[in-house]
């Protein structure tokens, strides 16, 4: 068992490099292993590996922490300094049908899995009082809405006992990540399924070759001073992020009907900040500092978020809670129907789908990095969505958990 956080952050750094070397090498045997594994899976997968495997106590690490309070921010500012807000404005309505429509998706999937194992089973959603499922299904409707200060929230609204918590966090980022992993999948194949689909993927292309042709303008190499105003930048607006958090969370934690409301959250303004942050700095000459690399460095730092994410996930948990598992598929799969539902009839492109479905489930920690996975320029599209549903998450998480305990057996 690797207890050493630093020699673990090392052994992540070599499979990182491992993969992207890997990944470069233009022998048919890796050109085809690439084409049907995303590079970016692997950078979760292999991680998940050795902590199923018991090589790592990936639970109690704390390179999750530090890459999701430290490196996310910085990276969110160098992915959003060069963005042309004006571009993200102009991809349309059809990115914020798609969330909505993953939020419904989760709102209804819950009552809609409790029905069906009502049905088949009633004793897999029974219980009573603390043990109820249905109020530990409550924790994952805030999770996949809003985030962990919704899930945390949801908790305490619903009186959930510590051991079905604890149950419905395994079930909460299994059923994730597992979705997590197909949506990887098609972001490598994106082009091909919307040319099926029919999609105008236009508006994304114009924002995607905006960013390509203002990279090539400003491009030269880098010194080392451009490098150290990228991370005054980053590591300076994260600071004050941090600094701005810690203030604005204390202060709702105070204001009566908000202390477990997600502007009680310390890291929902932390990404608020940061972003907002580098959306201001796209404005201004900083915006130039794409060319000698602010998102190929923003990009690194999302690598290291994806691995630390894997380092988190036991694939041998799935067999401990089964029946809460299959539970927790239903549910997953009623979002995801409604998502290819809706995509098809308003002809949306994958990225959208996809981005809307993490921006719910997932929020600002991975939505980005998916977004990033179609390209790095469109990861500020994945933050901007992901804030929105920390906003709604509260709000429909209680009204799930009403849903849920309507059909719950008694």
């Amino acid at each position: 068992m690797i207890t050493n956080d630093a020699f673990l952050f090392g052994l992540l750094a070599i499979i990182l490099g491992g993969i992207f070397y890997t990944a470069s090498i233009k022998t048919p045997f890796w050109q085809k292993f690439y084409t049907y594994i995303p590079m970016v899976l692997m950078c979760y997968f292999v991680p998940s590996l050795i902590n199923t495997f018991g090589l790592v106590d990936g639970e109690n690490s704390k390179l999750y922490f530090v890459a999701s309070r430290y490196l996310l921010p910085a990276c969110l500012v160098m992915l959003t300094l060069s963005v042309d807000f004006k571009r993200i404005v102009a991809l349309g309505p059809k990115a914020l049908i798609m969330f909505l429509t993953g939020t419904v998706g989760v709102v209804i999937g819950g009552p809609i899995a409790i029905l069906i194992f009502s049905v088949i089973d009633p004793s897999v959603v029974g219980g009573h009082g603390p043990e109820s499922v249905w109020r530990a299904m409550t924790t994952v409707a805030g999770s996949w809405i809003g985030g962990g200060a919704n899930q945390a929230a949801m908790k305490e609204v619903f009186q959930v006992s510590d051991r079905m918590f604890s149950i419905m966090v395994t079930v909460d980022i299994l059923v994730a990540e597992v979705w997590m992993a197909a949506l990887l999948i098609m972001a490598a194949r994106h082009r091909e399924i919307d040319r099926k689909n029919g999609a105008d993927v236009g508006a994304i292309d114009d924002l995607r070759k905006n960013v390509e042709a203002f990279q090539k303008e400003h491009a030269r190499i880098p010194m080392a001073k451009d490098l150290m105003i990228i991370f005054a930048l980053g590591f300076g607006v994260m600071g004050l992020a941090h600094f701005g958090a810690d203030n604005l969370s204390a202060m709702f934690k105070n204001i009566p009907g908000y202390e477990t409301s997600n502007f009680s959250s310390q890291f929902f303004w932390l990404v608020v900040i940061a972003t907002t942050a580098g959306l201001l700095l796209s404005f201004t000459p900083a915006k130039k500092l794409e060319g000698v690399g602010a998102s190929s460095i923003g990009t690194i730092f999302i690598f290291i978020l994806v691995a630390t994410i894997g380092l988190k996930m036991d694939i041998m948990a799935i067999f401990e809670h089964l029946s809460m598992f299959l539970v927790g598929a239903v549910w997953m799969l009623v979002h995801v129907a409604l998502l290819f539902i809706v995509r098809r009839i308003i002809k949306a492109p994958i990225f959208f789908l996809a981005v809307g479905s993490k921006a719910n489930i997932g929020g600002a920690a991975s939505a980005p990095v998916l977004a990033a996975a179609f390209h790095p320029s469109l990861a500020p599209v994945g933050v901007l969505l992901a804030v929105l549903g920390y906003i709604l998450g509260t709000y429909a998480a209680l009204f799930t958990g009403t849903l849920m305990e309507m059909v719950a057996p008694m």
